[in-house]
């Protein structure tokens, strides 16, 4: 192909040599079909629970909750110059955060376009709540009073990653550990071929191996809850300047303390921040994305498994009416949940990953590198949730196929040579190793051959009686109690 850059004013098309250059249409409603993020497009209703939260509505509605608890606080802080709010004041400020709405977040966009700032849009609208509340009005100039974008910014980021951590990400992943931990208990005695590098190896059970993505992920989740969420409200550069410079006798840093600290709906119920340059540190933000990312790979690893489990027809999977595996062969029936939920486990680690090493770092005082890119919490943790459903999806397809795993499992009596020169070893034997090794080592083995040998060892009856009777479904050591356990 032959490509040129076709620039006619701005923006630049590129096309194809031949080809019609395709036309733009502002006024383009936005679809499921014309959403340029799948997440707002295809799986758009599967993310409903996120979007309220993470949006750049839900981040508007932060911003007016950290501006109201600003306001309502400095009226209680004893200042001769702004006497305590009215109830009735106060009940009408709290009322702008509980009913925010669509229409608001777009009033604010509307005065965004003039401000072109999005911090200034808030505080203006706000203000424009004010008109015809003369208690308010005389207040108007206490909205935003000695803050930074950033003192707004940070806490509005703050209330949204909790919110979403607490009401969509941690809830999802614990539908998860439930459904695993029930089938580990359910499965804890069905014994199942390990397979080692690929190979066959001593057995275990289905049960435990569903325990142990139970024990992992249960720890990954603890530490994803435990992240304290952080927030600083302490001016332009970290250092209350213009705070001082309006009442210099004044304790701002405990003021800051309280506002953050106070739960909802007078404060944020957030963890203060004390030292910062113009934005917090984000290091919180970093420690949480990088637990959601464990979290995240541990669940790649499971997806990977179960798909392996499926292609060698330990589990099949319930079939659904009208349902259609391949456009060209009728039989198939795909792991397609386990895939989906691989594909976008790895997207969001690869943005949480980014924002964890990115975020952290700013230069000198402050840079604006980091708002960008804040912008997209909610995407990386939207191909999460997607992930979790559709993992929760497919493991809820499943069906055990016991005959294909007493079939696997019976054809394997190669593995039962551990135990045997185990106990040989016990007893002393000389090279018991070695000899299992030449006798099953890349060879077909059989439970006659293994028997014979059985026969012919210099060790007590009772030991050879107890070898005789093991079988590779009865060899799973402590898994079945293990898996109950969990």
């Amino acid at each position: 192909f032959s490509w040129w850059i076709h620039s006619r004013g701005s923006p630049a098309v590129l096309w194809c040599s031949g080809a019609t250059p395709p036309t733009y249409n502002p006024r383009m409603s936005l679809t499921p079909t014309s959403a340029l993020s799948p997440l707002d497009g295809r799986y758009a209703a599967k993310l409903a629970p996120l979007r309220p939260l993470m949006s750049e509505q839900g981040y508007m509605h932060r911003r007016v909750q950290v501006e109201v608890a600003w306001l309502i606080a400095l009226s209680d802080a004893g200042f001769a110059e702004f006497k305590p709010l009215s109830p009735g004041a106060r009940t009408y400020l709290l009322g702008l955060v509980k009913h925010f709405s669509e229409a608001d977040a777009l009033a604010i966009k509307e005065i965004e376009k003039t401000t072109n700032h999005d911090v200034k849009a808030v505080e203006y609208w706000i203000k424009s709540k004010f008109e015809a509340r003369p208690e308010l009005e005389l207040a108007s100039e206490f909205v935003h009073f000695a803050c930074t974008s950033e003192d707004i910014n940070n806490t509005s980021h703050a209330l949204q990653l909790r919110a979403g951590r607490d009401l969509v990400l941690l809830p999802a992943l614990d539908r998860i550990l439930l459904k695993l931990r029930e089938m580990a208990h359910n499965l804890a005695d069905v014994p199942m071929l390990s397979r080692t590098h690929g190979q066959t190896a001593s057995p275990t059970t289905v049960g435990k191996e569903i325990a142990n993505v139970v024990i992992r992920l249960q720890t990954a989740c603890d530490r994803i809850a435990a992240v304290k969420i952080l927030a600083k409200m302490n001016g332009a550069v970290g250092n209350y300047n213009a705070h001082l410079a309006a009442w210099p006798d004044f304790d701002w840093e405990a003021f800051a303390r309280k506002v953050v600290e106070t739960p909802e709906p007078l404060g944020l119920g957030l963890t203060f921040q004390p030292f910062s340059i113009q934005i917090e540190p984000h290091d919180y933000m970093a420690e949480l994305f990088d637990a959601v990312a464990r979290a995240n790979t541990i669940l790649i690893d499971l997806s990977r498994d179960i798909w392996g489990y499926v292609s060698l027809g330990y589990f099949k999977q319930k079939l659904k009416a009208g349902e259609i595996g391949s456009s060209t062969m009728p039989h198939k029936v795909n792991p397609i949940d386990f895939e989906n939920a691989e594909g976008n486990l790895g997207l969001a680690n690869a943005l949480l990953r980014h924002m964890a090493e990115k975020l952290p770092i700013s230069r000198w005082q402050r840079d604006l590198t980091d708002s960008t890119v804040l912008r997209n919490m909610g995407v990386a943790l939207g191909y999460a949730t997607l992930a979790y459903q559709s993992l929760l999806t497919g493991l809820n397809k499943l069906e055990l196929n016991e005959t294909a795993l007493a079939a696997d499992l019976d054809g394997a009596w190669e593995v039962l040579a551990e135990p045997i020169q185990t106990v040989m070893r016990r007893f002393g034997v000389s090279g018991a190793y070695e000899k299992l090794k030449e006798v099953t080592r890349g060879q077909t083995v059989t439970a006659e051959a293994l028997h014979g040998l059985i026969r012919s060892l210099e060790i007590p009856q009772a030991e050879k009686d107890r070898l005789l009777a093991l079988t590779p479904a009865t060899y799973t050591g402590m898994a079945g109690e293990l898996a109950r356990r969990v």
